[in-house]
């Protein structure tokens, strides 16, 4: 009996091995009764894929935008699209004569960069009112402070995407405006009518539906972040300084600026202001507390960040350029502009590319900063294609109708 009793324990168990290899080889199989899937590899972002093959020579390019000399491609700008890769030009009346000859120069341009893989950028600062570059063959329009005053959306909206005509017309692709401003002190010197009133509601209305006027044509960059217009001091001459403190900021200066950004600003311009009760060594431009820690995280701006020009009075008159603007990019700027002077052109490309050499800026930094360059190109469909003709007529013809319904 007794061995019985054992024989049969001895085929019960292994009857039970048996069920659990046989579960256990299940397992390997089956997750809930269902087959396990293998992992899924991760999206490619093919910017990134992008930015791994580019040198550093065409990363640090791609972060400074330059000023040119004249109406047509010199040697010199040949040289900055070959040698440096620059990512873009800013024209000023100096370089536009009339609608022809801006529209040859911009294309002899985009040739001089079939060489490159990345399109240029081609701004300029179309504001309307007294602070225009267009040929005199386009129809004029209103100051800032006109179009508050009149205080339509929908005529701000109509303003920007016009402007935006204009200048897509020509070859460019980017417009320095709309100004964000606020015009809140009388005496200020470089602001007056070029802000859409002296209160932030009026401004941030005006100033947001200007700039999707202007983003449904070609990229806007709003200006001047944190706020130009209390000050009695021009930055191109001197450097301002405005002692208020973060609670006015956000109360007033800063209004505009955030509903832009949360109503899809693609690009803020930084102005050349100290503001001691915020930073009290660095203007903003060179303000890792403005640029990062304000605009970058408290605002959540996550687009391109560029410089005023960096050959103003407010930089050249207290810094090296060359150090300013390194100390720019590691403050937190994208783009770093340098309007006139060859020399000091060239010293800004050449001192942030010891930078990178020296590790001064990071690999990781600077291929953040390229990235959000090319995604904005990206999102634009920028190339350099040329373009065959301008019809300043027609869009003459657009401008009458929309001043003809606003403008009594």
């Amino acid at each position: 009996m007794k061995s019985k009793l054992l024989l049969l324990i001895i085929i019960l168990s292994i009857i039970m091995c048996g069920c659990g290899k046989g579960n256990h080889k299940g397992n390997n199989n089956r997750n809930n009764g269902e087959a396990i899937k293998p992992p899924e590899k991760a999206a490619v972002d093919p910017l990134k894929n992008q930015i791994e093959q580019m040198t550093v020579d065409e990363k640090v390019g791609q972060m400074v935008m330059i000023g040119l000399e004249g109406y047509e491609k010199d040697p010199y700008a040949q040289e900055m699209i070959t040698k440096y890769k620059v990512g873009g030009f800013i024209f000023f009346k100096r370089n536009i004569k009339n609608a022809y000859q801006t529209l040859t120069l911009i294309n002899s341009l985009k040739e001089a960069n079939r060489e490159n893989k990345i399109p240029l950028f081609f701004a300029v600062d179309e504001e309307g009112g007294r602070v225009t570059r267009m040929p005199a063959e386009f129809t004029k329009l209103p100051t800032s402070r006109a179009i508050g005053k009149i205080n339509s959306e929908d005529f701000a909206f109509e303003v920007g995407s016009i402007i935006g005509q204009q200048l897509k017309s020509l070859g460019f692709n980017m417009n320095f405006a709309p100004v964000l401003d606020i015009d809140s002190n009388p005496n200020n010197p470089v602001i007056g009518d070029r802000s859409f009133g002296h209160n932030e509601e009026i401004v941030s209305k005006l100033g947001t539906a200007t700039m999707k006027g202007i983003q449904s044509q070609v990229i806007s960059a709003v200006k001047h972040f944190p706020g130009h217009g209390d000050t009695s001091t021009d930055s191109h001459i001197s450097l301002p300084v405005v002692n208020h403190d973060m609670d006015r900021l956000k109360d007033f200066e800063l209004v505009p600026f955030a509903q832009a950004i949360e109503n899809g600003a693609d690009m803020v311009m930084v102005a050349h202001i100290l503001l001691p009760k915020i930073d009290q060594e660095n203007p903003v431009t060179l303000s890792e507390t403005v640029i990062t820690d304000i605009l970058r995280e408290e605002m959540k701006f996550n687009g391109v960040i560029i410089t005023d020009d960096m050959t103003m009075g407010a930089i050249t008159e207290n810094y090296d350029i060359g150090d300013a603007a390194v100390k720019s990019v590691r403050a937190g700027a994208d783009i770093v502009l340098i309007c006139h002077d060859n020399e000091k052109q060239v010293t800004v490309l050449e001192a942030l590319k010891e930078a990178v050499a020296d590790g001064v800026i990071s690999q990781e930094s600077l291929d953040e900063h390229v990235y959000r360059i090319l995604k904005l190109k990206q999102k634009y469909n920028l190339n350099d294609e040329k373009i065959e003709s301008v019809d300043v007529k027609g869009i003459n013809e657009k401008i009458g109708e929309a001043l003809s319904r606003y403008l009594k």
